[in-house]
């Protein structure tokens, strides 16, 4: 779910972290696995030719060699498959950083500028009214699109026609019609730039100029 975010910087720490990790877990498997090596070597090149190593041991020995050799090698592999995560999201932020997007939110911030929004162009309507509600759940401005344009602005004005809206977080609704009858609800697809790019639970984030974040997946770019 897209988000306001006022101190929105969605670095790539996570990943830093991840392969950081990753690479601390590989090394100590590594030198257990070495360790495990020159005890068995000493074992077999000391033992008694007179009462050699008990067959039962040196098998339970050897599987836990091969346990250990698995191990290095899928932290091995992990540790690589983060490397190539972190040369991907390295691409896809070269791609993204700068470009103008549209980000489907419920809320966003308002600081004395215009903002622009889209209607989700997915959906077939003639005719869509925006509701806007500050904190206080309070409607501060309501308007019927022109549905013949794609891009909206709402400056800030007042229903009451007093001064400009405060600064701070609002709510933007649409409500979609066609033919006269309602056909959807939905958020507003709110015109920003790309600031950055991060890893939340799995999944890209992109952060913007406006403090949204947005799932890189469900984002809109506008600009190439």
């Amino acid at each position: 779910m897209t988000q306001v975010n006022p101190a929105a910087s969605t670095g790539a720490a996570t990943g830093t972290n991840t392969t950081s990790s990753t690479a601390l877990s590989t090394s100590g498997v590594g030198e257990e696995f070495d360790n495990f090596l020159q005890l068995l070597t000493a074992q077999i090149k000391n033992q008694d030719p007179l009462s050699p190593l008990d067959s039962t041991q040196f098998v339970e020995q050897l599987a836990t060699f091969s346990s250990l050799e698995q191990q290095v090698k899928t932290n091995s592999s992990l540790e690589g498959i983060a490397s190539m995560i972190g040369d991907l999201h390295a691409i896809i932020a070269n791609d993204w950083l700068g470009q103008e997007v549209a980000v489907a939110s419920k809320h966003v911030a308002y600081e004395g500028a215009p903002i622009e929004f889209e209607v989700n162009p997915s959906i077939a309507h003639d005719e869509a009214l925006l509701t806007v509600k500050d904190s206080q759940n309070n409607v501060v401005w309501q308007e019927v699109l022109d549905a013949a344009m794609q891009r909206h602005t709402w400056d800030g004005s007042l229903t009451d026609q007093s001064e400009k809206a405060a600064n701070g977080i609002y709510e933007f609704q649409l409500d979609l019609y066609k033919d006269g009858q309602p056909v959807a609800q939905t958020d507003a697809e709110f015109i920003t730039k790309v600031t950055a790019l991060g890893n939340e639970n799995g999944k890209l984030v992109l952060g913007t100029d406006n403090y949204l974040t947005g799932d890189l997946a469900t984002t809109r770019k506008i600009s190439e």
